[in-house]
């Protein structure tokens, strides 16, 4: 090049008038040339690439207008694809035996057509040696009957594509052969247009018209850039299938069926096309990939944090009292003094004076009265998911999901799981590519332990993409299924396999449906715009759905059913018009570390004796409420954060009996939790809520199993009560726990703080409710209201600067007894008139009011109890006069007499006393564990986000 001085683009210029195999021999004279000739990738690779009458485009079908990395590459990998059927020869003629004795020969080419050798194709074959090349020149040929290749021929169609027609039946015999650039149809007399049950067949830039094309094993077959107008593949037990550009339209049945586990038997062609597909690009992602979520179970805080809280009280302020040194973290002094609202409840005034410390005292108070002043700092949880969501929500700000929900690609989830991986990378019987299927009926069908790999296809306007069924195995990667009039994707029978990277959406079913035993991996796809839902699991179904992004679907992102048992963990499923995860109709399934997200309806649905295990999940942002539980809906739903729905936290109906526990319920525009029962149905919701509507999926119960499966679920430990335990429910709308119930109902060890009405409202318990060892603190009005004909009993529960009463009840039939009731803002203890109420071993104190406070006729047995006094001005007790039904025994009231007193709780010490009721499997499983408290008095007082250290609270 040097030596002739011309410009680099002129010598292009000239090269790119040259043919293939001089292109190669100029690549070979130095590296110089060699680097030039790569240069005409854009020039003459890609005239060479496009001028082949053998190939297409090499993105055709599904993208022929983008342009390839390499035109050079990708006529290289066609060239070595078309010459796959000559190996066999290849194979003979290094045998030693052979090589003595063979007599060497050039190939012949037969030319059939008008005026040329031969007038049909089989008289041509009658003629055709070894490997010898049949030229079919433009005509329509129809052999009148069926055609047996009895040796490795080449048929090739001259011309361009769909010049030359062939009508006929063909049954191959022999070893190997080659079909190009012909357009078959079927004979008069057979269907079936090729048929091979031993050797290798090998189709390239063909068209196949209304019939049918069996391969049976150890045959194998090539197939590319043919297209398939209503005709049929059948694959019986082949070990190995090449389908790959090739474009499947208007089939009236399935376009592909892959039948049959693959043939141990195998011919010599498997372990070229093995060679082959290991040579060409791969489908598997690489890191810039989609983003797809993991959830990092260590980097979920624990429900519960221990700390300390020491009580003094004292006569009058003193110098060196800790009242009078410089404020504490989070404490206010002087906040506005509360009005008194219906039922006597006192209502706050200070916006924000439910987190920290509190100052219930007035600042108008005269100087010469005493003044005693809560200054104490409440501590709740650890933030959670890496303290992303730590305070009320922003209005109109755009969701930010924490570092540590980030989104894993594909290729880092196959790293993770080898087991995985290695299915990812197998190849076994049919092996489909850069395939399009397109308006017909079915796409894939693979049965009877057939496998089947599918990548980079597209799957559009079919009754379905892909059923897999009868213990066989699908691998789908990076596909695009959409517009299916039924499920994209169906496995029954025991099918599986790994769906990973697949873009799923606007199909008119569920886009994966998974029923009768099916066990698939569903890893890191897109499913959405679906018009019923997102994945189906039923009728005794399994799978493990694992990160992936499932939104914007018509109804359930995932829906469990008919005794359905997947695990579902790690997924993104939001914006969906229903629920986004529903549990109905005996479904199970163990949920655990997903983000639900900005649903219409319940983050997730549990009802009809669905029974899942729900842990580790975030519920957010939804339009409805967090989770919902239905009638007869069961489950355990533990170490959840359910955080800012517009509806309620946790919504739980009539006839449910499920297990809340050791989830982080906070800033939801309603209730914390809702308990609501329509048995009689002459109760109304709750303000602002309505009931959601049923929905359903495909069919009914009794097509399904029902069976239950014999074995014990150690997950799902059985309950005969309702039972809401071991939560932080803390600034939501409306009280933090409502009953409306005519069912039994168990609320042990919660921590309910801060929230927009009472802590706990009970407006209907015709069956006891019991309110135990729970931590109710900082709500904005009463601590507990007990509405009338409501049974209840309250038992070790630490109920503490409530910006109301403590306690206000109308109940018939309410049991206080062994609390502590300090620090509220109203009364310790309102008695309202018919109210019948036992007060029993409790301390309590206020600051502002009464100890206990009885109004109107109201019958009680006040015993044994410790009341403090609160201002200097207040009695402890109040009661009318003339009321007898208010006995009073064994009370111990406090009154100050001088600045020395102080008194102190020691025994027992501060409630709750949570350690004997945390030492469950449940609580353990999150790793919640009790520290020894303070030697003085001790409580939990949780509810706010500070640091981890020992709190006191001191009353002066």
């Amino acid at each position: 090049m040097e030596a002739g001085g011309l410009p680099l683009e002129l010598w292009r210029m000239i090269l790119a008038y040259l043919h293939l195999p001089d292109l190669g021999r100029c690549s070979l004279v130095c590296r110089a040339w060699y680097e030039l000739i790569l240069s005409l990738d854009s020039t003459r690779w890609r005239q060479l690439c496009l001028g082949c009458t053998e190939c297409r485009h090499p993105n055709w079908p599904n993208q022929p207008d983008v342009e390839p990395e390499s035109w050079r590459e990708a006529f290289k990998q066609h060239y070595l694809a078309s010459k796959t059927w000559t190996k066999n020869a290849l194979d003979l003629e290094s045998s030693v035996c052979f090589s003595l004795f063979r007599r060497r020969r050039e190939r012949r080419t037969l030319s059939v057509g008008p005026g040329h050798e031969f007038d049909s194709l089989g008289s041509a074959l009658a003629m055709a040696s070894l490997y010898d090349r049949i030229v079919l020149f433009p005509g329509v040929y129809e052999e009148q009957g069926e055609i047996i290749l009895k040796v490795p021929v080449e048929i090739v169609g001259q011309g361009k594509l769909g010049e030359v027609a062939l009508l006929a039946s063909i049954d191959q015999h022999c070893s190997t052969t080659r079909l190009c650039n012909l357009v078959f149809m079927p004979a008069w007399f057979s269907p079936i247009m090729y048929k091979t049950t031993s050797g290798h067949v090998q189709f390239d830039n063909c068209n196949f018209e209304n019939g049918h094309i069996q391969v049976h094993g150890p045959g194998t077959c090539q197939v590319k850039f043919c297209t398939f107008k209503n005709t049929h593949i059948f694959l019986h037990n082949v070990p190995l299938c090449v389908l790959e550009n090739c474009e499947f339209v208007g089939s009236e049945n399935n376009s592909v069926t892959v039948e049959g586990h693959p043939s141990a038997d195998k011919n010599w062609a498997y372990k070229y096309l093995l060679g082959l597909i290991k040579s060409s690009p791969t489908f598997l992602p690489t890191e810039d990939s989609d983003f797809l979520m993991s959830l990092d179970l260590e980097s979920r805080d624990q429900a519960w944090s221990p700390k300390t809280c020491d009580i003094v009280i004292e006569g009058s302020q003193s110098p060196t009292s800790p009242a009078s040194s410089s404020p504490k973290p989070g404490s206010k002094a002087g906040s506005q003094e509360a009005e008194v609202g219906s039922d006597g409840e006192r209502v706050a005034q200070t916006p924000d004076s439910s987190d920290g410390g509190l100052s219930p005292s007035g600042e108008d108070e005269d100087e010469d009265q005493l003044m005693y002043r809560l200054s104490y700092q409440v501590q709740g949880p650890r933030p959670v998911l890496g303290g992303s969501f730590l305070g009320p929500p922003l209005p109109g700000a755009s969701i930010q999901l924490p570092s540590c929900l980030v989104l894993n690609s594909l290729q880092q989830e196959l790293q993770k799981d080898k087991e995985a991986m290695a299915l990812a990378n197998s190849v076994q019987g049919c092996l489909i590519r850069k395939c399009l299927f397109r308006d017909g009926k079915g796409g894939v069908f693979v049965c009877s332990h057939g496998r089947a790999k599918m990548e980079g296809n597209i799957f559009r306007n079919l009754t379905y993409a892909v059923r897999c069924i009868h213990n066989s195995k699908i691998i789908m990667l990076r596909n695009d299924i959409y517009r299916c009039r039924a499920s994209g994707i169906f496995l029954r029978l025991e099918g599986g396999g790994l769906i990973a990277g697949n873009n799923i959406y606007h199909n008119a079913e569920a886009g994966v449906d998974i029923r009768k035993k099916s066990n698939p991996l569903i890893l890191c796809n897109q499913i959405h715009h679906g018009l019923r839902s997102g994945i189906v699991v039923l009728g005794n179904g399994k799978g493990i759905i694992r990160n992936n992004q499932i939104f914007s679907n018509k109804e359930a992102g995932i829906y469990i059913l008919y005794h359905g048992n997947p695990v579902v963990s790690g997924n993104h499923i939001f914006k969906g018009r229903a629920a986004g995860i529903a549990v109905n109709e005996n479904g199970k399934g163990l949920i655990t570390e997903n983000v639900i997200r900005e649903n219409q309806w319940g983050g997730v649905d549990i009802r009809r004796g669905g029974i899942p295990v729900l842990r580790s999940n975030l519920i957010c942002f939804g339009y409805s409420d967090g989770v919902v539980v239905g009638d007869e809906g069961k489950g355990l739903i533990e170490g959840n954060t359910i955080y800012a729905n517009k509806g309620c936290g946790v919504w739980m109906m009539s006839s449910s009996l499920p297990h809340v526990t050791s989830n982080h319920v906070s800033y939801n525009g309603l209730y914390g939790v809702a308990v609501f029962s329509q048995k009689d149905g002459s109760s109304e919701l709750p303000r602002g809520h309505r009931a959601q509507e049923n929905f359903s999926e495909d069919g009914d119960a009794i097509l399904w199993e029902t069976e239950l499966e014999k074995e014990d679920d150690p997950l799902r430990r059985p309950i005969t009560i309702a039972l809401v335990e071991s939560n932080s429910i803390n600034h939501n709308g409306a009280s933090g726990l409502y009953v409306q119930s005519s069912e039994a109902l168990h609320v042990i060890t919660n921590v309910i703080h801060a929230n927009g009405d009472r802590g706990i409202t009970v407006a209907q318990s015709s069956q006891p409710t019991r309110v135990a060892n729970n931590s109710i603190s900082c709500n904005r009005q009463s601590g507990v209201k007990v509405e009338a004909q409501c049974k209840v009993e309250l038992r070790g529960n630490g109920i503490y600067d409530n910006r109301g009463h403590g306690i206000i009840t109308k109940g018939d039939s309410t049991v206080v007894i062994e609390n502590d009731i300090i620090g509220n803002r109203g009364s310790g203890l309102q008695l309202l008139p018919r109210s019948d109420t036992k007060v029993i071993k409790n301390r309590i104190h206020s600051f502002r009011a009464y100890g206990i406070a009885v109004r109107g006729r109201a019958k009680a047995l006040v015993q044994e109890n410790i009341i403090f006094q609160g201002k200097t001005n207040k009695t402890i007790f109040q009661q009318i006069s003339n009321n007898r039904e208010c006995v009073m025994q064994n009370n111990k009231f406090l009154v100050f007499k001088k600045k020395s007193d102080t008194w102190r709780l020691v025994n027992p010490p501060a409630r709750p006393h949570l350690e004997t009721s945390l030492r469950r499997p449940s609580a353990a499983h999150n790793g919640q564990k009790v520290t020894a408290m303070a030697t003085r008095i001790t409580a939990r007082v949780e509810g706010g986000y500070h640091s981890n250290r020992s709190v006191f609270c001191t009353i002066l």
